[in-house]
């Protein structure tokens, strides 16, 4: 196989497919871009039994006679263009049967795009799981599909004839920290890691974007390029980035939007009176943005699931809606007068913060709990009294030891110095914390920054902490 960046577990899942002793029906999933059918086409060197790639927006009729197509170029013989999706796997049970590979490697790609509305699709390939395949040990079928809401709901947690027939799921996330690090310097990219994170706060770990950067230009040029040059690939990717994805994509679109603008997190309730979504049709929305590594659930501490505050994770469309959608400026060197606006240091804060919350085993790692059961929450305290403050600690870990870390998260370059009055600050958040939530155990003050804590008489406050080298572990 030719180098490939990251993936290790993935790779060893398919290995464990290609070496089993039964038939395997592998569900690959994830977000728009990230890597799906590269994972697949890298681990086979494009080679397979069988390869089908659906069309998008294309009738029935058409999918058959493209998977005719399809079947007469790996069989090298005529195939007719069968009527139906009963009849095309029988056609390829009948190719298959043929093959002499000790293992026939079937991959049907943007199988979501394939299942039209009364195509008859999904109980064809019931059929032709369970009256066939199920009954050889020499088959692998990879399916593989952007739209998670459709991958899930009629494969992983399909109530009828595929119930519990998925042998293998692979839900592939983007890249982390380390693995955008490998990407970028596998491209001859020069950049440090406080570079490469404010990299991954604006494209993400998703490896199609990271691919679009030109190691010739600064990041601050590449951004300009890519998101503010008229008619630039992802300027016009939003546009495409959900209705590819989810039907009735401007629900999707609108939930997206409300969490954009609340970067702290909105729950349930407050995003249906944003939005006017509510009920099971908003739990069904959550559900799969969450599966498609679009937003995030965070529990209150204390608090029972009622509570759950939902945060957008995306990084290239919290990106997108705090500086492209609503740019009307016109100017086309955008970001490069204005990367050093208060509003762009503002945003690197709490994107920060985003970074972090999608990198918890790293941060563990570093505190050394890696093997320990823990909690992760978030706390906030809203006023009862006149005069009170309200206040919240945006990362807190709970450990099954008594004790908990609440996580102060600075992005800076250079080391953070805690100053008298944030020193104080933090010892009356603590207090009103210890109260409030009326924990009895230990409270612990860490810092994730980039370049640590600067030792003055006030960082005695740091019982531990967390640097971007931590981050950047595998």
């Amino acid at each position: 196989m030719a180098d490939f960046i990251g993936r290790i577990e993935e790779k060893l899942e398919i290995t464990k497919c290609m070496e089993s002793d039964r038939s395997e029906f592998v569900v690959v999933y994830g977000r728009r871009r990230v890597g799906k059918t590269a994972l697949i086409r890298n681990y086979f060197n494009d080679s397979y039994d069988f390869r089908f790639v659906g069309a998008r927006n294309c009738s029935t009729a058409i999918q058959l006679k493209n998977f005719s197509e399809e079947l007469s170029r790996f069989s090298k013989e005529a195939c007719t263009v069968p009527s139906t999706w009963m009849e095309a796997f029988r056609l390829l049970e009948g190719y298959l049967e043929k093959c002499v590979s000790r293992k026939k490697v079937v991959f049907i790609d943007e199988m979501p795009w394939i299942d039209n509305k009364q195509s008859g699709f999904v109980q064809a390939l019931e059929y032709f799981w369970n009256s066939w395949v199920a009954f050889r040990d020499d088959i692998v079928f990879i399916a593989c599909g952007s739209s998670s809401s459709w991958m899930v709901n009629n494969l992983v947690e399909n109530q009828g004839g595929l119930h519990n027939r998925i042998t293998r799921q692979i839900h592939l996330s983007p890249f982390t920290l380390y693995e955008c690090k490998l990407y970028l310097q596998s491209r001859g990219f020069d950049w440090d890691d406080y570079q490469i994170i404010q990299c991954y706060m604006t494209f993400g770990g998703v490896p199609f974007y990271l691919s679009l950067l030109d190691p010739v230009l600064s990041l601050e040029q590449n951004i300009n390029q890519l998101m503010f040059k008229n008619g630039s690939s992802l300027q016009r990717e939003f546009d495409e980035l959900y209705t590819a994805l989810f039907n009735c994509a401007d629900k999707y679109v609108a939930v997206v939007e409300a969490l954009a603008q609340k970067r702290k997190g909105l729950q349930k309730k407050e995003i249906a009176e944003i939005t006017g979504v509510s009920g099971g049709r908003l739990t069904h929305i959550l559900a799969n943005l969450e599966r498609s590594d679009f937003i995030m659930s965070m529990t209150q501490f204390g608090k029972n699931v009622k509570n759950t505050a939902y945060k957008l994770i995306d990084f290239y469309t919290l990106f997108y809606y705090k500086f492209v959608k609503n740019n009307n400026s016109k100017d086309e060197n955008f970001w490069l007068h204005h990367f050093n606006d208060a509003s762009v240091v503002s945003w690197r804060g709490f994107s920060f913060e985003q970074v972090c919350l999608l990198h918890l085993r790293q941060i563990k790692k570093a505190l050394g709990i890696s093997g320990m059961a823990t909690a992760v929450s978030t706390w906030r305290y809203v006023p009862e009294n006149d005069g009170e403050s309200g206040t919240q600690i945006d990362l807190l870990i709970d450990r099954v030891d008594k004790m908990i870390h609440l996580c102060e998260i600075k992005f800076t370059n250079g080391q953070y110095a805690i100053s008298k009055d944030y020193a104080e600050k933090l010892k009356a958040r603590a207090s009103v914390f210890k109260v409030t939530s009326k924990t009895r155990k230990s409270l612990v003050h860490t810092f994730v920054t980039v370049d640590g804590i600067l030792k003055n008489n006030h960082s005695s406050l740091l019982h531990s902490e967390v640097t971007a080298k931590d981050l950047f572990e595998p």
